[in-house]
């Protein structure tokens, strides 16, 4: 019995995945850079460079303060063709809308040096299906919230360079829904609905940066550091369907801790002011995924005993190329547009529902208005994900019944608020 458990629990910290992998990294906290595909280390121009570029602060004059967020829209499905019920060969996610908030303020002192704060959540969303759909054994709703506060300072090394470094308090929480097939020979065989409700990690991280800007071009490199986050938290079992004679047999809680690492990201962008109106950005990433190569689960069971399960996951280190423009319509109205292409780490052996993750295309569009010291920023994103078929691990389900496609797409739109003091 404890051995079930413990596989719940192995499906719960995908969700890890979900959280810290391309799929579900969350990479727009400010609209500007937004609607510019996130090309945005090598301008860094508003106090946002505190997520994009800490060395751009150094550039910014007086106090300014930005706050905003993005309204997430996922939406995806997948297609169970070998399912014997035709009722779940095709089964859609649930609605979810997720609001990861941003909000920044920075200040100069003097002419060369400068520091900021902001407060983000770069690695979050979830996924959520029916509570009887096929894969319910895998999970049902997933979540996953994290918080980074980040002070930067920043400094003017010449005229035409800068550097900034950082470091983050970052705080996360997991949750997990899902229902565990139980088999208790010559005696009852039944589903146990399991959950795991915000498990909680802290740990810290750096980000630093360069800015080099002269005439017409700029250059820009950024990088966030690796952490680990050790979490901790309490499943617990809902027993009741089960014979009450039976019920002594399945524990119903359990203290879980794990351990992830967290990949570096390092981001070299340029962007060249190609007339007085337009500006044309590019950006690549790296990521080293290769650190997520499995993850250790330990349970300590209320009524007594242990165990340990160490799940391999294997990704690969990956890039994201963005690329985007500027256009000024007029001296205080802008437009913006770009392209991404985004590669996912996961091989497809350990896809499943809780992370439904592939590689993507996404295109953004936006616009900027600044009036004296208010400025707006309005930046939207369509993001297509390739489609993938995973053979969805680790199921009860013979033959290859449970092998599915998966089908997603997600809608982004980020706006914010900026006044200069």
């Amino acid at each position: 019995m404890k051995k079930l458990i413990v596989l719940a629990v192995v499906f719960f910290f995908g969700l890890g995945s979900v959280a810290f992998g391309s799929g579900f990294l969350i990479y727009e906290h400010g609209a500007a850079a937004m609607g510019i595909a996130g090309a945005f280390a090598s301008i860094a121009n508003d106090p946002t460079a505190i997520f994009y570029n800490p060395a751009g602060v150094a550039w910014l004059s007086g106090t300014q303060v930005n706050i905003g967020g993005t309204f997430i829209f996922p939406a995806g499905s997948v297609s169970l063709p070998n399912w014997p019920d035709p009722t779940f060969q095709k089964v859609y996610q649930l609605d979810q809308t997720f609001f990861p908030p941003h909000f920044y303020l920075t200040h100069k002192f003097g002419s060369k040096l400068a520091a900021g704060i902001g407060v983000f959540a770069p690695y979050g969303l979830g996924t959520a299906w029916p509570v009887n759909y096929p894969l319910k054994y895998i999970c049902t709703e997933t979540s996953m919230q994290t918080l980074f506060i980040n002070p930067v300072i920043a400094y003017m090394l010449t005229d035409n360079l800068s550097i900034g470094v950082g470091v983050s308090y970052i705080h996360s929480t997991l949750s997990l829904d899902l229902v565990r097939h139980v088999e208790i020979p010559n005696a009852w065989t039944g589903d146990v609905p399991a959950s795991l409700k915000k498990a909680k990690g802290d740990s810290v991280g750096f980000n630093a940066g360069l800015l080099f800007k002269k005439d017409r071009f700029s250059l820009g490199l950024n990088w966030r550091s690796g952490f680990k986050v050790d979490y901790s938290g309490t499943l617990t079992l809902d027993n009741s369907n089960v014979p009450a004679p039976l019920q002594p047999y399945i524990p119903t809680s359990g203290d879980v801790t794990t351990a992830f690492k967290h990949p570096h990201i390092f981001g070299l962008g340029a962007s060249y002011q190609a007339t007085d109106k337009l500006l044309l950005a590019a950006e690549v990433q790296y990521f080293t995924w290769k650190v997520y190569k499995d993850y250790v689960i330990n349970i300590e069971y209320a009524g007594g005993g242990s165990e340990e399960e160490v799940v391999e996951e294997n990704f690969k280190n990956t890039i994201i190329l963005r690329t985007g423009l500027q256009y000024l319509l007029k001296e205080n109205f802008a437009i913006r547009g770009g392209i991404i292409y985004d590669q996912t780490p996961q091989p497809v052996e350990t896809m499943d529902p809780a992370l439904p993750d592939a590689s993507r295309i996404a295109f953004t569009v936006g616009f900027g208005y600044n009036k004296n010291r208010i400025k707006v920023d309005i930046g939207y994103q369509y993001e297509i994900f390739f489609d993938r078929t995973s053979p969805n691990r680790l199921l009860y389900y013979p033959l290859n019944y449970a092998e599915g496609t998966y089908h997603t797409t997600a809608q982004l739109l980020g706006f914010t608020l900026g006044y200069r003091f």
